[in-house]
């Protein structure tokens, strides 16, 4: 395999020419990167795997709140509400975003989570993986390649963008989490290589401009709520993807795209807590509630 890939154009080209998956190609790579076999890497993608499935079920179980005071029952609030009533859009849906909401509650709690990419944006994906897995009965094995997927998108894109929202806003986080997942789902479901980058580029760029403004300078509001948001964004993506529908800028514009727009952003809608959200009527009486 080709050793140095940091483009979607260089991962598309070099997959043709071996015949190769995504997760293939990358799970060789990586292992070599390593000096290790393929075997022992996936067993170390697998304890990823295993954590993100201990999260949500550590999440759905718990609906403590977290230290500031104010977050930490949304998950319990909607798991309630699907005993009385099921959401319009499915199980499917109800898994989703009850484990998103499990799972980035579970990491205000300062319980173990895979950052993927970030903490902030740690339930994205295993929302998405897990959920859909879970309802389409799909094997781990199938799992973990979509795992590694996920990884290689995360990989390439953070050559360009550091995935922190102090550097690009939130598009950056919880962006590139949608855009790993999108691809994820769509390897799940048995996705062609184009369908699936298709999906990380109709996933980011609906994304572009996606400000990093917490209230207190807390990663809880709005970020608990943007994880299941996005997720279903995700899906949504790659749905499209499925059906044929192209992203008409090519998705290495999308992330020449994503850095611009990172640029441009304002350093006070940059994690910095001082615009958006974090300066509205209501957030300053919290900020001084909290800092009191």
């Amino acid at each position: 395999m080709d050793k140095i890939i940091s483009t979607f154009g260089e991962l598309y080209a070099s997959c043709k020419r071996h015949n190769k998956q995504i997760w293939e190609a990358a799970q060789e790579r990586e292992a070599e990167q390593a000096e290790i076999s393929v075997e022992d890497f996936r067993n170390i993608v697998k304890k990823s795997l295993d954590a993100m499935k201990e999260a949500i079920k550590n999440g759905l179980e718990s609906h403590e709140m977290s230290i500031s005071g104010m977050c930490g029952d949304d998950c319990y609030r909607l798991q309630a509400r699907y005993v009385q009533s099921h959401s319009l859009l499915g199980t499917t849906f109800e898994k989703i975003t009850t484990y998103a909401l499990a799972t980035i509650e579970e990491n205000l709690r300062m319980g173990k989570i895979v950052a993927c990419p970030t903490a902030g944006s740690c339930a994205i994906v295993p929302s998405v993986l897990v959920g859909v897995s879970e309802e389409l009965n799909i094997s781990e094995t199938e799992q973990l390649n979509a795992l590694i997927t996920a990884g290689e998108v995360g990989r390439i894109i953070s050559n360009k963008v550091a995935l922190a929202g102090a550097v690009a806003g939130c598009q950056a986080e919880c962006g590139v989490a949608s855009a790993m997942s999108a691809a994820a789902l769509t390897q799940l479901r048995g996705g062609s290589i184009e369908e699936i980058l298709n999906a990380v580029a109709l996933a980011m760029k609906n994304l572009l401009g996606l400000t990093c403004d917490p209230v207190c300078g807390l990663v809880e509001i709005p970020c608990v709520k943007r994880n299941p948001f996005l997720a279903i964004h995700a899906v949504t993506a790659s749905e499209l993807a499925l059906a044929g529908i192209c992203s008409k800028i090519p998705l290495d514009e999308v992330i020449d795209a994503l850095e611009q727009t990172g640029k441009l952003m304002s350093p006070m809608l940059k994690e910095s807590s001082q615009a958006g959200l974090a300066k509205t009527k209501t957030a300053i009486e919290m900020e001084k509630t909290f800092l009191k």
